[in-house]
């Protein structure tokens, strides 16, 4: 089975993660792929709050670089608890178009993925990532909310 994980940098997306790895069997398991997006029209286009310490310069942030160490914290649980083959990607373009076709190009047999907390009036007049997701994945979707 292959499993795609998507990560905004959110503390979220590692309880989406830990969520998986507490009622799946690592043994069924043969291939994790961690993919996170940059949005390059976004005005952040990846905040990590998974990471490290950030520069105190803002111009001195790199989104690449957040997404990488976001990505590589959340490949350390999947290789921690004895996946195999673990592997990450790191895209450019709409977060939700992204994730989607990254799933149909590997043949993700599941996607894992948080959903915010921004609640109905941000939903209604932003969108939202996991829920454009749901709808036009090409598998079934584990979707984390935040407790409240």
């Amino acid at each position: 089975m292959h499993v795609m994980v998507a990560t905004d940098g959110s503390s979220q997306s590692l309880v989406a993660a830990r969520q998986l790895m507490s009622f799946a069997e690592p043994a069924k398991i043969d291939e994790v792929s961690v993919v996170a997006v940059i949005s390059p029209l976004a005005t952040v286009p990846f905040a990590n709050e998974l990471g490290g310490e950030r520069p105190d310069d803002p111009t001195r942030l790199s989104f690449r670089e957040e997404a990488h160490e976001a990505t590589g914290l959340i490949m350390a649980e999947f290789q921690a608890w004895g996946v195999a083959a673990v592997r990450r990607q790191i895209l450019s373009g709409s977060p939700a178009a992204e994730i989607v076709r990254a799933a149909k190009e590997s043949g993700a047999d599941l996607l894992v993925l948080a959903s915010g907390s921004g609640g109905l009036t941000e939903t209604i007049l932003l969108g939202s990532t996991a829920q454009r997701v749901q709808h036009s994945a090409p598998c079934p979707v584990l979707v984390s909310r935040p407790k409240p």
